[in-house]
C-alpha cells in the first residue's frame, strides 16, 4: 500500500504486507472514522480488552474514563496498551473456501497512556469529542460542571507507534478454481443512519444536525 517503513518492529505487518500503511493520514483516517476503540492491556488479574469511547486530537488518540474505574486506574499507571480499531466494509465471497476474504481498514496503535493534567486542555478535549459525536452540540447542551469535570479522567496516547492495515477490492481465487460455477463477489458493509428518535420527554424542534442524521 505504501512504501513508508514501519515506526517499531513491533508494529511491522508481516502477514499480507502489502496491505499495510505506515502513514499518519491513513492512521488518521481510520481513527476519525470511528466512535469506539478497543484497549488491550494486563494486570495482577490477567489480560483484558475493554471497548471504549475515543476521537483524535492532533496526534494523539483520546478517551475519557471515570477516576475509579479499573481501565483508568491501570492506564494511568504507566503500563504498555495496545489499541485497536476496526471498521468492516464486506464480505469477500471467492469460489474457494480458504480465498474467502473481508474487506476493512484497521489501526493498532502501541504504547502507553498518559494524563491530562491541565483544567483548559481536559475541557478542550471533551469540548472536540462533543464536537465529533453531533457538530455544533457543545454550544447548546450543559458543559461539564466542576462536579463533573474532577471526577472524570481523560487519557490520551501518542500516535507515534502504529500500523494501519486495509483491504479492498474483490476475491483473488486461483487460476484452477476460476471455472467453478459459484457466485463470487463482495457482500458490502456500510455505517448508515436511520431516523433520529426524539426524547418523549423533549419539546425543542430539531437542530441542523439531528435534521442532517439521515441524508
Amino acid at each position: 500500500m505504501n512504501t513508508s517503513s514501519a515506526p517499531t518492529d513491533r508494529t511491522r505487518i508481516r502477514r499480507l504486507a502489502e496491505l499495510a500503511s505506515y502513514e499518519q493520514s491513513s492512521l488518521h483516517a481510520v481513527i476519525d472514522a470511528a466512535y469506539l476503540c478497543h484497549i488491550a492491556f494486563q494486570d495482577a488479574k490477567g489480560t483484558h480488552c475493554i471497548p471504549t469511547a475515543c476521537w483524535r486530537q492532533g496526534e494523539y488518540l483520546y478517551i475519557h474514563g471515570s477516576n475509579g474505574g479499573r481501565l483508568t486506574r491501570i492506564l494511568t499507571s504507566g503500563i504498555q496498551a495496545c489499541v485497536t480499531i476496526t471498521h468492516l466494509d464486506g464480505l469477500v465471497l471467492a469460489r474457494s473456501a480458504f480465498n474467502h476474504a473481508m474487506n476493512y481498514r484497521s489501526a493498532v496503535i502501541y504504547g502507553c497512556f498518559e494524563k491530562v493534567q491541565d483544567q483548559a486542555d481536559k475541557h478542550e478535549a471533551l469540548a472536540l469529542f462533543m464536537e465529533k459525536l453531533a457538530p455544533g452540540r457543545q454550544t447548546q447542551c450543559r458543559p461539564g460542571n466542576d462536579k463533573e469535570m474532577a471526577a472524570t479522567t481523560i487519557m490520551r496516547i501518542a500516535l507515534d507507534e502504529a500500523a494501519v492495515k486495509i483491504r479492498t477490492g474483490g476475491p483473488q481465487d486461483d487460476d484452477e478454481d476460476m471455472d467453478i460455477p459459484v457466485w463470487a463477489g463482495v457482500l458490502p458493509f456500510a455505517q448508515v443512519h436511520t431516523q433520529p428518535v426524539i426524547d418523549s420527554l423533549c419539546n425543542v424542534a430539531e437542530p441542523d444536525y439531528v435534521r442532517e442524521w439521515v441524508k
